[in-house]
């Protein structure tokens, strides 16, 4: 498995590059500044913090400010969107995260009965909180943070039931360009076994209402599947072949085109218009739940 994981590292490496070069301030505006400086502040004062990531990206998705702070029992890592993640890997990092001293819970803040569950489990932390105390204590301060766009407020919402609590901030689409981005998950897909429950679709199974520039319609979706499916089935080269590999995911971006209704005359354009609409359907979870970040050990 190393072997096949090194072209997927190195897409992810790359990207991580570009995302590190815009600095540790890129997505910030002056009022993410200034509530910052007010978290640092506050987190020696609260008894708990949780820390929101998206479970597909438990690395990639720190609040790294918190790394001037210890480990430690206080330091809870909610991984929300577990439900669009590997299940599998989300295990992996969980165990991960334990091993450092967090304590990991993964959650689906859509799902009623998940929320339900974390909060009996965050009502245990805080029992355990106030036994520790010699006073009798009433009130247990509990900080929520994240970076933009890992679910804060949809996990906030779902623990209080109360009224839409806005977030501040959003991480620009452009920050990485979508064309990489879709080549790094096609990567992934392609050293998985998700496409294996795609066989059985047909790629040109339009429908005659079908909306041509709707690419979340089923139908749309039903086809981007099994254009998928064809194209790495019939694949001949080496999956642990560089190139092979590139000139696999060349074939899919071409099959997409059709796939998704793309006819422009520029390649650049359709290019990433497609990547563009594949990386959609991946963060809505309509081609299957991946992992892209790599357990540090694993990279070793």
């Amino acid at each position: 498995m190393v072997g096949t994981a090194s072209f997927v590292k190195n897409l992810g490496n790359s990207i991580m590059k570009v995302s590190e070069s815009k600095s540790s301030s890129w997505w910030y505006n002056h009022h993410m500044r200034a509530a910052s400086r007010a978290i640092l502040e506050r987190i020696p004062l609260v008894d708990l913090v949780l820390e929101v990531r998206d479970a597909r990206i438990p690395m990639s998705s720190e609040y790294a400010q918190l790394r001037k702070f210890p480990s430690s029992s206080k330091n809870i890592i909610v991984l929300n969107k577990m439900d669009l993640a590997s299940r599998s890997k989300t295990k992996e990092w969980m165990e991960y995260f334990k091993e450092l001293n967090y304590i990991p819970y993964a959650i689906n803040s859509h799902n009623k009965d998940n929320i339900k569950e974390f909060l009996n489990f965050l009502q245990a932390r805080i029992r355990d909180i106030r036994s520790t105390h010699s006073s009798n204590i009433q009130t247990t301060t509990i900080m929520l943070v994240g970076i933009p766009n890992v679910g804060k407020s949809a996990f906030a919402n779902s623990l209080h039931q109360i009224g839409r609590i806005s977030a501040t901030g959003a991480i620009d689409d452009s920050l990485v360009d979508q064309s990489d981005l879709a080549h790094y998950f096609l990567s992934i897909l392609n050293f998985s076994d998700e496409y294996k429950k795609w066989e059985n679709i047909s790629t040109m199974d339009k429908k005659e209402n079908q909306i041509i520039n709707d690419h979340t319609q089923d139908c749309v979706v039903q086809c981007v599947r099994g254009a998928l499916f064809q194209e790495i089935a019939s694949f001949k080269g080496k999956m642990k072949d560089e190139k092979d590999m590139v000139q696999l995911i060349e074939a899919q971006f071409t099959t997409l085109r059709k796939a998704f209704n793309v006819s422009l005359d520029s390649f650049e354009d359709a290019n990433s218009i497609v990547a563009t609409k594949l990386i959609n359907l991946y963060r809505t979870g309509r081609l299957g739940h991946y992992t892209l970040d790599t357990l540090p050990r694993t990279c070793e």
